[in-house]
C-alpha cells in the first residue's frame, strides 16, 4: 500500500542534495508510526481502520527489518520524510522468494520524487538479496502509486473489485508485480 496520492501537497521544493535514503533504525520507529497512523486515519492507502498501537507497530517494524527484509527511510534535511520497505508476501514456504512492498510519505513530502527514490532503492536492495518477485497491493483509486510502480517496471496482474471497505465505501485493489531476476528455477 502507498500513501503517494493522499493528503495535502505543498509548494515547497525538495532540494535533492538534502535527501538521504538509509536503513531504518529502532530510533525511527516513532516517526514512522506517526506517518503510517496518519494515513490510517486520513486515507485509503492503508486499509487498517484504527491506528496501530505501539505494540502492533513494533511487530510490523520487526517483520520489515528481520531476516532479509528491508525498511528504508527518506530524510530531507535531517527530517524523516517517509519510508519504504518490504515484508513477506504470504507465510507459506513456497512464497519465500516473493515480497510485498509498502511506501508511505509524510504529507509535506509527497509529490517531490521521494517515492520514486525510495522504491528504486528498495528494488535494488531486493535484487541484492536475490528476491525474485515483488508485489504491490494498491488501492485502485491511488493513481499516483499505480503510476509510481508502473514507471519502475511493475505491471498490473490483477484487479479485485470491492474486496475491502473503509470510510463507509467499498474499495477495489489493484495487484502489481515485478520480476527482479531471470532465474529459470529457484
Amino acid at each position: 500500500m502507498s500513501s503517494l496520492d493522499e493528503g495535502a501537497s505543498t509548494t515547497d521544493q525538495v532540494d535533492p542534495s538534502t535527501v538521504t535514503i538509509r536503513y531504518a533504525t529502532a530510533s525511527d520507529r516513532g516517526e514512522l508510526q506517526a506517518i503510517f497512523n496518519h494515513e490510517v486515519t486520513s486515507s485509503t492507502s492503508s486499509w487498517e481502520w484504527l491506528p496501530l498501537s505501539n505494540e502492533d507497530w513494533h511487530e510490523w517494524f520487526q517483520a520489515h527489518t528481520d531476516d532479509d527484509h528491508v525498511l528504508l527511510v527518506a530524510e530531507v534535511g535531517g527530517q524523516v520524510a517517509g519510508f519504504a520497505g518490504y515484508g513477506s508476501f504470504r507465510s507459506k514456504a513456497g512464497y519465500v522468494s516473493t515480497v510485498e512492498d509498502s511506501i508511505f510519505l509524510h504529507d509535506r513530502f509527497q509529490r517531490h520524487g521521494l517515492g520514486t527514490a525510495l522504491l528504486a532503492q528498495l528494488l535494488a536492495e531486493a535484487r541484492l538479496r536475490s528476491v525474485h518477485s515483488m508485489v504491490a497491493a494498491v488501492t485502485s483509486e491511488n493513481q499516483a502509486s499505480l503510476r509510481l510502480h508502473t514507471n519502475l517496471g511493475f505491471r498490473q496482474v490483477g484487479h479485485l473489485p470491492q474486496i475491502g471497505h473503509k470510510f463507509g465505501r467499498w474499495l477495489d485493489l489493484t495487484l502489481l508485480q515485478i520480476i527482479l531476476d531471470d532465474r529459470a528455477k529457484p
